[in-house]
């Protein structure tokens, strides 16, 4: 591989947490302690390059990394980038060759910094992709997995340097549901390399030139708030978003269950939206939303809670009583639209009676399956926790 990677410099890492907190859509774990890790990093001299896809070979080996767990977790047991960097390590030691380089499974949250952090310690660089374009929870989720790629082998290694491989599992579901028990008995959150790819899957099947894409999104925000501009409009504008509802958290129920954050918020309306209620179920990352009781928005469009004023992301674990948002919807992926696509990361994959339709095509709420609109009571990918994939 001859690739002609750029350097990530210092002043795009905290662009690159902010944008990739607001596409987490509420997952993927808070980037600031993530941040402060690669700023020590880089702080001891080390350097991260960004990759182009198109600047792999077909046969260059790709790590696909990232943190699994529940965020709320992650809030209180702190990133390492020693315990990612070990996940790879692994992966390297069961195939029997290195990797040329590494990309994030979700550019959303912290995820966005984990291929980032094991660069900075393994020196190779960094693919502008991820298999999301956002956060989802669960590994059958991916683009890899609407490609029908392999599942298998994955390594996983906590803080404490146990390290696992899973050599093999029968499909996607059955990766993600034994490697989630795994992460389980570990505390809830472990560092992950997923199957490894070929330079030619990632360009095929990767979600292309998202680190790019969560900069932008990030200098944007910064950048409105320095000229004491809305931060929010700026990023409706930049990514031909859809506003939602402005309104005030009145209620939030949420557990950390089976690996999961689950729950839903309550929302009343303020401004143009007084009088109106929104209520915004999320496993966690944000899966539905209602406005009065009518559904408004579904996965796969990606639903962000911002605050009002700074523009800052609001995620799962940090949603709380009080806060003034709004929430907005960006676009999904083309792929993640399709009947293939919507069998993975659509609303009945996560468990609702919903069919998908896009706020993008005239702004219309999601139809209603056979019968109706429903929660499933924080389900699992099956919308029945536990049951076998």
């Amino acid at each position: 591989m001859k690739p002609d990677p750029r350097p990530i410099g210092e002043d795009e890492l905290e662009p690159l947490a902010t944008g990739a907190w607001i596409l987490g859509a509420g997952g993927g774990g808070d980037p600031y302690h993530a941040l402060l890790n690669l700023k020590q990093l880089y702080a001891e001299g080390r350097q991260v390059f960004l990759l182009d896809p198109e600047e792999l070979v077909d046969d260059a080996l790709v790590a696909v990394v990232s943190t699994m767990g529940a965020p709320l977790v992650g809030e209180e047991r702190l990133t390492d980038p020693r315990m990612a960097a070990l996940a790879v390590e692994m992966m390297e030691e069961h195939l029997g060759r290195p990797f040329d380089a590494v990309m994030s499974l979700e550019i959303g949250g912290a995820n966005a910094f984990q291929p980032l952090m094991v660069a900075a310690l393994r020196g190779i660089p960094v693919v502008d992709a991820d298999t999301m374009g956002r956060a989802y929870p669960e590994a059958q989720h991916s683009s890899f997995a609407i490609g029908d790629l392999r599942p298998y082998p994955l390594t996983l290694a906590d803080v404490r340097e146990n390290a696992v491989v899973v050599s093999r599992a029968a499909s996607w579901k059955w990766m993600e549901r034994i490697s989630r028990k795994v992460c389980t008995e570990v505390g809830s959150i472990a560092a992950t390399c997923k199957a490894p790819r070929t330079g030619l899957e990632v360009k095929k099947w990767g979600i292309l030139r998202t680190v790019s894409q969560a900069i932008r999104i990030g200098r944007t925000v910064l950048e409105a708030r320095a000229r004491k501009a809305d931060p929010v409009a700026a990023v409706l504008e930049l990514e031909d978003g859809r506003l939602l509802f402005r309104g005030k958290v009145v209620d939030v129920d949420r557990r950390a269950t089976g690996g999961f954050l689950r729950g839903s918020a309550r929302i009343e309306g303020l401004d143009e939206n007084r009088g109106s209620s929104f209520q915004l179920d999320f496993q966690n990352e944000f899966t539905v939303g209602w406005i009065d009781g009518a559904p408004r928005v579904t996965v796969p469009d990606i639903i962000c809670v911002m605050d009002s004023i700074s523009g800052e992301a609001i995620g799962t674990e940090t949603l709380r009583y009080g806060q003034r948002v709004r929430v907005l919807a960006l676009r999904a992926p083309a792929l993640q639209t399709t009947p293939k696509g919507l069998e993975h990361v659509g609303p009945r994959a996560f468990g609702y009676d919903l069919d998908f339709r896009s706020v993008f095509e005239g702004g219309n709420v999601p139809s209603e399956g056979p019968s109706g609109a429903g929660s499933p009571a924080y389900g699992g990918a099956s919308g029945r926790e536990g049951e076998a994939p």
